[in-house]
């Protein structure tokens, strides 16, 4: 749990995640529709890094409904998270990724390294294009502010690809307990 926590923080503040409003402050109605673009972006982020399969269909309309005004990759993205979870095809979630990459996600631009480096839901390493995703990272402008870095990014991927711990059925009665008293009664 603690590590979803970690994970969940790190990808709603992980730096690219918000876009500034460049919208005329005036347009009342512009900036709304900014202020819940971006609510259904970190509302969809929180769903996918979870892991709760009961939030995919909720994660992926808030997507869908978030792709018109994305412009940093951050739709695409996630969405190649959630299939991910959802054990989908390579070639479904690589084009995703490509996508958010070319738009200069950083953390799609360190999975598609990831994925080419190890090989993770590839048949076979590449080291040529793995070369190429890190150098792609390189060029990136919070790569050149340093934040997050490149081996920060590489984990924090590595968290959110990483299957949630599967629910133990045993536990909710504590948890129910832990929620009305403030102590579980075992």
């Amino acid at each position: 749990m603690k590590r979803a926590c970690l994970v969940v923080l790190l990808a709603t503040l992980g730096g690219c995640a918000s876009q500034p409003c460049t919208l005329d402050a005036g347009d009342a109605s512009s900036r709304t529709e900014r202020l819940l673009f971006q609510n259904d972006l970190m509302q969809a982020k929180i769903l996918a890094s979870l892991g709760d399969e009961e939030g995919y269909e909720l994660a992926q309309a808030l997507l869908e409904r978030s792709a018109r005004l994305d412009q940093r990759g951050e739709v695409e993205f996630y969405r190649a998270i959630l299939l991910i979870r959802q054990e989908a095809s390579a070639g479904d979630i690589l084009g995703l990724l490509q996508q958010a990459a070319g738009k200069g996600h950083p953390h799609a631009t360190a999975l598609l390294y990831k994925m080419h480096e190890q090989p993770y839901l590839l048949a076979e390493a590449d080291p040529d294009q793995a070369e190429h995703y890190r150098l792609a990272y390189s060029q990136l402008d919070v790569a050149r502010s340093g934040y997050p870095s490149f081996e920060k990014a590489l984990e924090l991927v590595s968290q959110l690809v990483v299957p949630p711990p599967s629910r133990d059925p045993s536990l909710a009665p504590l948890c129910l307990q832990y929620c009305q008293n403030g102590m579980p009664q075992p």
